[in-house]
């Protein structure tokens, strides 16, 4: 659960923030021109000192979605257990927020895998490529608008079989 101390210093820096608690876990809404910031704050200031994960929502279909994707950044100190989510939304055609891999180097693969399954380019990231699909891919399988049988892209790829012996 995040503390109301890291809470009040983000509201006193940032401004009003959307917020939001779900079973003891918080959650702050932060636009993508201030994630950086914010989360160079989260590291320096307040001690979350492990960024857990990073993923995306696909909000395509949802009812009363006001934006079509959702990144998910979860945050924890180690010392005591305290956690807060970060939620930053994007819509196309703007598909892209800065990298974390300057404050936190775990977000290197975890931005990829975004990257990867649902296609969000993360600005400033060291070697942003698929790192679950080959580079000829060109769909991005975890959006809602993907088929669910696919669309066909195995015979663009070579065979792979086991040498007998």
């Amino acid at each position: 659960m995040a503390s109301q101390k890291a809470l009040a210093a983000l509201t006193q820096r940032f401004g009003k923030l959307e917020t939001s608690e779900f079973r003891g876990q918080t959650r702050v809404v932060v636009p993508r021109d201030k994630l950086l910031d914010v989360v160079r704050m989260l590291r320096d200031e307040l001690a979350f000192d492990l960024l857990v994960d990073i993923t995306c929502v696909d909000y395509l279909n949802y009812r009363n979605a006001q934006h079509r994707f959702g990144l998910v950044y979860l945050f924890a100190v180690t010392e005591t257990n305290e956690r807060l989510t970060l939620r930053v939304f994007l819509d196309e055609p703007q598909l892209s927020v800065d990298s974390l891999v300057p404050l936190y180097e775990g977000a290197n693969w975890l931005e990829r895998e975004v990257f990867d399954m649902f296609g969000i380019r993360f600005e400033g990231h060291p070697d942003l490529r698929r790192i679950l699909l080959p580079e000829e891919f060109t769909a991005f399988p975890l959006r809602k608008d993907y088929p669910l049988q696919g669309r066909g892209e195995r015979h663009n790829f070579p065979v792979l079989t086991r040498d007998e012996g």
